[in-house]
């Protein structure tokens, strides 16, 4: 299709459509109560629990909550122990670095043999003991988790964004494909499990929201619709790892048995960026059916319905934005982090330099690559084309003289489509600055000035 991307890892589940909506799903025919959201009696002989992503008073449209009817509740697991403290990306020591340099990374440095839960930290400009701003998050995914094992974040929401490559995500409210090129959203506390696709590597980000969640920017004059439109979010449908029986003591006289395997699950959980480990005998994805407004999505970034420079200069790019989440409590129209794509779009601005200007931004952007065509050589463990460029708060940056030459030199009469090599480029831009980690400090080139050569080699 032509407003989707060209996947070369076909899909393999079906999806929910509508980020913001109330939705419901079940794996098992009768397996939602109606009316009654947590009847004495629930079918399949199911325990009701609800997971409370936001305050019970929140606005409706900001309420995220979701009842889940489950095989065996999650309550009964054992106690949590410190899990591989020793580690560097189990217990990684605090972002510290902080100057007003500029910064690229031609590469991340990533141990072979890594799975999900071998993510390096970034840095971070906020504290998740006080739920305020967030962290960034580095993977380079090389083998499946480890057998009946799970991975949850107690910190906060998880927008992960693949560079390369595809990963298999099992969540506790169903299934997701999530591609290169696709962005998803997993909510705190939500736990989850990752595998690769055909053994392939995948690589990528994540950026952890200690304070709130992820919506859609308001459009404002734009009207009702246009760059990320709700439809074009999708949502994991039920899925429940186990079997029904009858039973004749149970309600419909079915009975739900979660395959929980030969030995206990493994919970991973991360709590102020330090990883913890429990137990428990069931399975977590024994969940027949749910319904709310807190779940998990994901999104084609081809989807994006960009707004573009029609007649002359050069827009702001708020109009990139896909998703934010705004700093409550703060300065009206600020947000801890807002997430923007340049995907291939038409640029038809006449007199106009098509290139952005040299800038000084209050918000610190933080830009990497998305290889969308899988048929570039940047495959594979070691990011490629680049690995990522930090732009300081108030720091100016922009083009070098031979890149700006060039633009100068365009013809701009004509329309023509720009980002149309194979790669998009994703923007996290910050209200407040990043620390970073020695990880991260100590593989960055500072005070960069050749984007271009930083980026491609040229």
């Amino acid at each position: 299709m032509l407003f989707t991307t060209n996947f070369s890892v076909p899909e393999k589940y079906e999806y929910l459509h509508g980020l913001g909506n109330h939705h419901e799903s079940e794996a098992q025919p009768g397996a939602l109560p109606l009316v009654n959201s947590h009847p004495k009696d629930v079918p399949y002989g199911c325990k009701t629990e609800k997971v409370s992503g936001s305050a019970f008073v929140a606005p409706r449209a900001h309420n995220l909550h979701t009842y889940t009817y489950r095989a065996q509740a999650s309550f009964f697991h054992s106690e949590f122990q410190p899990w591989n403290h020793h580690l560097e990306t189990a217990n990684p020591s605090p972002p510290k670095h902080f100057n007003p340099n500029s910064y690229q990374w031609r590469n991340f440095e990533i141990d072979d043999k890594s799975d999900w839960t071998q993510q390096r930290l970034f840095g971070s400009n906020g504290n998740a003991q006080r739920k305020t701003g967030m962290a960034m998050w580095v993977f380079s995914v090389t083998e499946d988790m480890k057998p009946q094992t799970v991975f949850t974040s107690l910190d906060g929401d998880a927008l992960i964004t693949l560079q390369s490559g595809s990963l298999d995500i099992t969540t506790e409210m169903g299934k997701m494909l999530v591609r290169q090129n696709e962005i998803a959203v997993i909510p705190r506390g939500i736990r989850y499990r990752v595998d690769l696709v055909d053994g392939v590597p995948s690589r990528g980000t994540v950026c952890e929201l200690y304070e709130g969640h992820f919506r859609l920017p308001e459009l404002g004059i734009i009207g009702s619709n246009g760059l990320a439109n709700p439809r074009d979010f999708q949502i994991p449908k039920a899925f429940f790892d186990g079997k029904v029986v009858d039973d004749a003591t149970v309600n419909m006289g079915k009975l739900a048995i979660g395959n929980n395997g030969s030995s206990d699950w493994i919970v991973i959980s991360r709590l102020d960026t330090k990883l913890w480990v429990c137990t428990q005998e069931s399975t977590p994805f024994n969940v027949l059916a749910w319904h709310g407004t807190l779940y998990p999505y994901k999104y084609d970034l081809t989807r994006f319905n960009m707004m573009t420079n029609a007649v002359y200069d050069h827009h702001d790019p708020s109009l990139f934005v896909i998703l934010t989440a705004p700093s409550l409590g703060k300065e009206p129209y600020t947000a801890v982090v807002d997430f923007a794509a340049l995907p291939a779009h038409w640029e038809v601005s006449e007199g106009t330099m098509w290139l952005p200007w040299f800038h000084r931004n209050t918000m610190q952007e933080f830009i990497w690559p998305i290889v969308n065509d899988t048929s570039l050589p940047f495959a594979g463990k070691d990011f490629a084309p680049f690995a990522a460029w930090l732009n300081g708060s108030m720091v100016p940056h922009g083009s070098n003289e031979s890149e700006y030459k060039q633009w100068v030199e365009k013809d701009t009469s004509k329309p023509e489509k720009l980002m149309n090599d194979g790669l998009t480029i994703a923007i996290h831009e910050f209200e407040c600055p990043l620390l970073l980690t020695d990880w991260a400090f100590n593989g960055a080139k500072k005070n960069f000035k050749n984007q271009m050569e930083v980026s491609f080699g040229e």
